[in-house]
């Protein structure tokens, strides 16, 4: 029996990329489709322990959907070089 991915897939178009950049939405910075949310703020929150359901109540114009399509998207980018945070000894 095949198995399915039934995972939506967010790099087959811009529509379905679930970050826009538009310069005459907040001079280009990067926010979730459809709103005027920038992503580095679900990052900011992440960063001082707070869920992504108490994000998702302070900006309801962005989806659980959207959160988890950029959480993903960054782990993709960090698989594709394991070695992104490694910072070359100058000493």
């Amino acid at each position: 029996m095949a198995t399915t991915d039934t995972k939506p897939s967010y790099h087959a178009s811009d529509d379905q990329n679930p970050i826009s950049r538009d310069p005459s939405i907040l001079s280009g910075t990067a926010v979730f489709r459809g709103t005027r949310v920038p992503v580095g703020i679900l990052f900011e929150y992440l960063a001082a322990g707070d869920s992504i359901h108490a994000f998702m109540n302070q900006f309801p114009t962005v989806s659980q959907v959207q959160i988890v399509a950029v959480l993903n998207d960054v782990r993709e980018k960090l698989h594709e070089d394991d070695n992104w945070y490694l910072v070359e000894d100058t000493a």
